[in-house]
């Protein structure tokens, strides 16, 4: 399998996929049978990560061709992204403490040789683990893993090798191409016992040998799961999702990486002045991202540039740096803009960088305008606990998102 950062790959690589995501799906989709052969899941979660393709788009284009029942387990799927960031809206302290918790980590592996030793072993894939083995050399070249495996793999992480959660999580977050600040973070935190509090997953040698079709055979897994601890409490926060300001006077449109289709907000902006991309490539971990996850994210940005250039008819560029606060400033009075507009940024390193830069914009007299997507203002709210909450309004969701077939 292989990715090209554009919309029309993307939407090509739905269309092969939707016959399947049926019964066929519900069927095979825990089954791992290799990178060779992923026919039996859609592999769109690296072009959905930079909304390339959104889920509204998925999600309409498989109820054209399958009704809501038949395609049941793979809509689920489309909307536990939808949850996971919806939750940590909700919830923004849960990645500040993992960031927090990364570079604690990152700085211990130099002072504990047992620790650094357990974190080389497994990262490399030098365990001894055969599944675990193969999936971490796996996920280094391809930038990618079957979501049963990311399971599987996180399991035995924590409960066999009982390594830190959260640098299990940085190597995924380094390394693969989907790498979502939300879905990384909380699907750990879940096979950790932190999410759904008390509750782990546990990986089994039988499973993975059931449903990697007998490819491994795993020895020495744990066999019980207790849950990490955490002395955090992380209240539930309301989260504001409408724009904060009259898009009024000269506009500039600043794109990045949390959103690859700016075509989109034809509309809703008018006549920007200029566009502007800067990406959050160094800002994933104290350690170095892959080649692969980055080159994925610079052809999505640079190709949505390319895109916006030509549906606005303004100049284009891309910012390289590490300051983003000087170069949204300069951006901005160089153009002789008033209002900075960008689609909504969740939690993550970009609304980080954002909220850097958020006093130096306004003392400076430059507004900051983000429009969120009706699908997330639409989602959101109901994902403030579990996934239940919002399964049960999946219905209504595709209902009101005009979303299901005529």
């Amino acid at each position: 399998m292989s990715w090209t950062a554009t919309p029309d790959a993307a939407l090509k690589q739905l269309r092969a996929f939707q016959p399947r995501a049926g019964q066929n799906y519900s069927a095979e989709r825990n089954y791992d049978y290799g990178p060779e052969n992923r026919s039996n899941i859609s592999c769109l979660s690296p072009w959905v990560r930079y909304q390339l393709i959104s889920e509204e788009c998925i999600l309409r284009e498989t109820l054209a061709c399958h009704s809501l029942a038949n395609a049941e387990k793979f809509v689920q799927e489309v909307f536990w992204r939808s949850y996971f960031k919806g939750w940590l809206e909700h919830h923004p302290s849960v990645w500040a403490q993992y960031r927090s918790d990364v570079n604690r980590l990152i700085r211990q592996l130099e002072d504990k040789p047992e620790l650094q030793d357990g974190y080389l072993a497994a990262s490399s894939g030098h365990t001894g683990i055969d599944a675990f083995d193969f999936w971490a050399r796996e996920l280094v070249t391809t930038g990618y893993l079957h979501n049963h495996a990311r399971m599987w793999f996180a399991s035995i992480w924590i409960f066999t090798l009982r390594l830190p959660w959260q640098l299990g999580a940085d190597f995924f977050y380094r390394h693969l191409l989907d790498a979502d600040p939300a879905s990384n973070t909380l699907s750990w935190r879940w096979v950790a016992g932190l999410h759904t509090k008390g509750k782990t997953y546990l990986a089994r040698a039988s499973n993975i040998e059931k449903y990697t079709g007998g490819r491994f055979a795993p020895a020495g897994l744990a066999e019980v799961a207790s849950p990490v601890a955490e002395d955090e409490i992380h209240s539930l926060k309301p989260i504001e999702t409408r724009p904060g300001c009259d898009p009024s006077g000269p506009i500039g449109l600043l794109v990045t990486e949390e959103n690859c289709t700016p075509e989109d907000l034809a509309g809703q902006v008018e006549d920007p002045r200029s566009i502007l991309g800067i990406r959050t490539n160094t800002d994933r971990s104290p350690l170095e991202t892959s080649a692969l996850a980055n080159a994925f994210a610079s052809d999505a940005l640079t190709g949505a540039l390319t895109r916006a250039e030509r549906r606005f008819g303004a100049p284009a560029s891309l910012a390289v740096t590490e300051d983003w606060t000087t170069a949204l400033v300069e951006w901005a009075e160089g153009n002789r803009i008033q209002t900075i507009v960008t689609q909504y940024l969740p939690v993550g390193p970009t609304r980080d960088r954002i909220n850097q830069a958020r006093p130096v914009l306004q003392n400076s007299g430059i507004r900051l305008l983000e429009i969120p997507r009706p699908y997330d203002v639409a989602c959101w709210p109901n994902a403030t606990k579990g996934f239940f909450k919002l399964k049960a309004r999946i219905p209504d969701l595709i209902q009101t998102l005009g979303l299901a077939r005529a």
